[in-house]
């Protein structure tokens, strides 16, 4: 028996407010978006081919990195696993430069 998938036209901006009104303990996420609708996360993910849901669900992932970013610097998080986490989700943090920091400075005027 299959159950039907509950996808309608206004998950995009449901799933947006969702992520822009998060208030709860944590960070918002997919897996919490999934839950509170009552679908799995395997659905959720399934509604990614509307292109109109992906790019929602892209906007999210910028609304979480920056909830993140943001409760680090308030030391609301732990640096260690925000730092992490940015890197496992968005590829951020990582070591491309061995360590090193390039800062480029240009003077304008006197």
């Amino acid at each position: 028996m299959t159950r039907e998938t509950k996808y309608s036209e206004d998950m995009p901006k449901r799933i947006y407010t969702f992520f822009r009104g998060y208030s709860e303990a944590g960070a918002p996420s997919l897996v919490k978006f999934a839950m509170q609708t009552g679908v799995t996360l395997e659905e959720l993910r399934s509604w990614r081919e509307n292109s109109e849901f992906d790019r929602a669900c892209r906007e999210c992932a910028e609304i979480r990195r920056d909830y993140l970013i943001d409760a680090a610097l308030t030391r609301r998080y732990d640096g260690s696993m925000t730092k992490f986490l940015l890197s496992t989700e968005f590829g951020m943090g990582e070591d491309e430069h061995d360590g090193r920091l390039e800062v480029t400075l240009e003077v304008m005027g006197e």
